[in-house]
């Protein structure tokens, strides 16, 4: 399950875990859980069509959790190995809208035991201070397991994800680079600590 601000890059984001989930050989689903924003589901099947991996689309207006719902029971029934749950991007204050994801997260546990397996909150890296309110409401929410830090490949340094594992334990999982499929790695903790002083 990802989740995040909007603007932060969710929807290239997903791209790169799918293409990384279907270069190690996985069959991969994309859940279109952002029912809301009429260009999200478009933008998310181009970015499926691209990186060659299947899309489970809403109707408009459909309600997110039975999307997610629908999409586990289906990569269940058709032996695949990867969900990844696109949610629309919400302002961590909106409480209605924090609702929602709680919602996505109980019906994929009822679709499939321990379902979501993992939830990504993306964070942009230009984010300052405001990054540490957003893991915490997007944490007691959805229980975060990991961050997804984009817009790497900037001026940004990112500097603060040492604030967000140093208050909340949460670890960087990877990185976004750029625009294309490809411009995305795992986080090395060496390798960003370097930047962060070059």
């Amino acid at each position: 399950m990802v989740v995040g601000v909007n603007g932060t890059g969710k929807t290239t984001s997903i791209a790169k875990l799918a293409k990384h989930y279907k270069d190690q050989g996985k069959k991969v689903l994309v859940a279109a859980c952002d029912t809301f924003r009429a260009a999200a589901g478009e933008q998310l099947e181009i970015w499926t069509e691209r990186v060659g991996v299947e899309m489970i689309r809403s109707q408009p207006h459909q309600d997110p959790a039975s999307v997610a719902f629908d999409a586990t029971k289906a990569a269940c029934a058709r032996g695949l190995d990867v969900v990844i749950a696109d949610t629309a991007g919400r302002l961590h204050t909106k409480i209605n809208l924090m609702e929602e994801l709680k919602k996505i997260k109980r019906v994929m546990g009822k679709a499939l035991s321990g379902a979501p397996h993992e939830v990504l909150l993306v964070i942009d890296a230009t984010t300052g201070q405001n990054g540490l309110s957003q893991v915490r409401m997007f944490n007691d929410a959805v229980g975060v397991t990991g961050i997804f830090l984009t817009k790497l490949d900037g001026t940004a340094k990112g500097g603060i994800t040492i604030g967000i594992a140093d208050q909340f334990k949460v670890p960087v999982k990877y990185v976004g680079l750029g625009e294309k499929p490809d411009d995305f790695q795992r986080f090395e903790p060496a390798w960003f600590a370097e930047a962060l002083f070059t």
